[in-house]
C-alpha cells in the first residue's frame, strides 16, 4: 500500500521546516526542488562518499571514456585523505559538492556539530580543489532542520534524489543496479550512486562501475542527456 503524507505535513514539507522524513519517497515527490526534479530531457548523475583514491579515478576514467560529467558529494574525511583524487574531479569537468565531514546522521548528532562540519567540509573543497561548491546532499537523507539552516548559510543548496541504484549493498550486481533505477530513470531524475565503499560494502563500488556505461547509453537512447545539478535545471 503506497504511504499518504498528511496534509498538514506536506504543508511544512513545502514550506521548508523538514523533519527527518525527507528520505521517504512520498515526501520526496512532495518536494520535487528537494528531491532534484530538473529538466525534462536531463538526468543528473551523482555519486556520494568520496573521494576514494581506489574506485574514483576508475570512475573519472569511465566517465571520460563515455564523454559524460557529474557531481560528486564528497566527505570532508575522504578529501582530506586523498587530495589529488578531489582536484582530478574538479579537473575533469566535474561539479563537487558536499556530503558532510563524516557519514554521520544529522539527526543524530549533537546540536551544532552538523553547522561546524558543513562549513569544515566546504573550507576544505575550496583550499584542496580551488571551487566553491553550490549543493549538499545529508548522508542517509536525512535533513534535519540544523542541516538546512547550516546549508543555507554556507549558500549550498540541499538537494536529495529521485532515484537510486542500491549499489551500496553486498548483493548489488551490475544488472540489480539497472533494474532499481529504471522504474525512476526518465527525463528529470537525479540518480544516487557511489563511488565509493567507505560506507557500503567492500566492493560494492565495482556494480556501480560496471553498470555505468548502460545507464548512460540507455539514457541517451531516449534522448536524455546526463550531466552534473549544475546542468540540471532544477528550481531555483
Amino acid at each position: 500500500m503506497p504511504c499518504r503524507v498528511p496534509a498538514a505535513l506536506a504543508a511544512v514539507l513545502l514550506g521548508h521546516t523538514l523533519p527527518a522524513v525527507t528520505w521517504l519517497p512520498p515526501v520526496r515527490r512532495l518536494t520535487p526542488r528537494l528531491a532534484g526534479r530538473g529538466g525534462p530531457r536531463h538526468v543528473a548523475l551523482t555519486f556520494d562518499d568520496g573521494p576514494d583514491a581506489r574506485s574514483t579515478p576508475l570512475f573519472l576514467d569511465e566517465l571520460a571514456r563515455l564523454g559524460c560529467h557529474a557531481t560528486f558529494f564528497v566527505l570532508g574525511t575522504m578529501l582530506r585523505r586523498n587530495p589529488s583524487a578531489g582536484r582530478r574531479i574538479v579537473a575533469g569537468g566535474h561539479e563537487i559538492a558536499v556530503h558532510g565531514w563524516h557519514h554521520d546522521n544529522p539527526l543524530t548528532t549533537r546540536p551544532g556539530r552538523v553547522t561546524t562540519e558543513i562549513r569544515r567540509t566546504v573550507h576544505l573543497i575550496e583550499d584542496v580543489c580551488g571551487v566553491t561548491p553550490s549543493w549538499y546532499r545529508p548522508p542517509y537523507g536525512a535533513l534535519s532542520t540544523e542541516a538546512l539552516l547550516a546549508a543555507r548559510r554556507s549558500d549550498l543548496r540541499p538537494v536529495l534524489w529521485t532515484a537510486w541504484g542500491r549499489d551500496w549493498t553486498a548483493s548489488a550486481t551490475p544488472s540489480s543496479v539497472l533494474e532499481t533505477l529504471a522504474p525512476d530513470l526518465r527525463g528529470g531524475a537525479t540518480l544516487l550512486l557511489h563511488d565509493s565503499d567507505v560506507t557500503s560494502a567492500p566492493g560494492a563500488w565495482k556494480a556501480t562501475l560496471a553498470a555505468l556505461p548502460e545507464v548512460v547509453a540507455g539514457c541517451r537512447a531516449t534522448g536524455l542527456t546526463l550531466g552534473p545539478l549544475r546542468d540540471h535545471g532544477v528550481p531555483t
